[in-house]
């Protein structure tokens, strides 16, 4: 249970820097703060993050998908930042996906 909480926690540090990149500060603040949920043990903390975590995955991919169309309007490679910024948004919806296990529903009752 401890590696499936330590993937949340990258993945919502990756998600502060994606903010903290343009500024915003309570979002950071909140990406940073979102995995000490994890301490209040109740069921909708565990849906909580679930949608926290699919809803940077989505964000992740609208950004790749913004960053490529703005690489080969400009003739720059974007292979690179595809594969980066790819591998971020599976980071981040495993650890998602990964909230779903048994050991998880066991911790956090309804």
């Amino acid at each position: 249970m401890t590696w499936r909480i330590s993937v949340y926690a990258a993945a919502a540090l990756l998600f502060a820097a994606h903010f903290l990149r343009d500024g915003h500060f309570i979002a950071v603040a909140l990406c940073l703060c979102a995995p000490l949920l994890f301490l209040y043990r109740r069921w909708w903390v565990l849906m909580v993050l679930q949608l926290m975590a699919y809803g940077a995955a989505a964000t992740w991919i609208i950004t790749l998908l913004h960053i490529v169309e703005l690489r080969q309007i400009t003739g720059r490679s974007w292979t690179a930042a595809a594969l980066i910024l790819g591998g971020v948004a599976l980071l981040t919806l495993l650890a998602g996906v990964l909230l779903n296990s048994r050991a998880f529903r066991e911790r956090y009752p309804r």
